[in-house]
């Protein structure tokens, strides 16, 4: 538990220094996703995104990822920490897709992630988990291959059309 706290911290520290100069924009989303880790998860959670321009741009989340393991359900905690990346210039169509490198981490495992994302709302992903000492869920162990397929919703989006 201490590495996942370590690394979690090391990578906040990282993304957040990376602001200090510069204004940035902060948008709130909401994310709904899917999530396969040896075992199917559905994921709800919110994330913000910081905004500078629009060739890199950096994500926080949290979220709860739900599922049932050895027909007990179950809940773990999320955070993930991502850069998007497109340096296609001048062009808007290119800005549509991004380069997507992150990592996310649960109170189980960890897992460094690359895929793609769809103006940012919608991510493909996939990684490897490391299991974080001997944890498991439910006796199933969260080792491997990892896939995440995620749409996340502005927050403005969503009031926007309730107005």
């Amino acid at each position: 538990m201490m590495n996942a706290r370590s690394a979690i911290a090391i990578l906040t520290v990282f993304f957040l220094s990376t602001f200090a100069k510069a204004q940035v924009t902060v948008h709130k989303m909401i994310s709904l996703g899917y999530t396969y880790q040896n075992q199917s998860f559905g994921e709800l959670g919110g994330k913000l995104l910081f905004l500078k321009n629009d060739d890199v741009i950096y994500r926080l989340g949290a979220s709860a990822l739900m599922g049932s393991a050895h027909s007990e359900f179950a809940i773990m905690p999320k955070l993930s920490a991502d850069v998007l990346l497109n340096f296609e210039k001048n062009v808007d169509f290119y800005h549509s897709y991004y380069f997507l490198i992150g990592a996310e981490g649960t109170n189980k495992y960890i897992a460094p992630k690359i895929g793609v994302t769809l103006f940012g709302i919608l991510d493909l992903t996939g990684g490897y988990a490391f299991p974080v000492g001997n944890s498991g869920i439910n006796g199933k162990e969260l080792r491997g291959v990892n896939v995440n397929f995620t749409l996340n919703i502005p927050t403005v989006f969503i009031h926007d059309m309730f107005k």
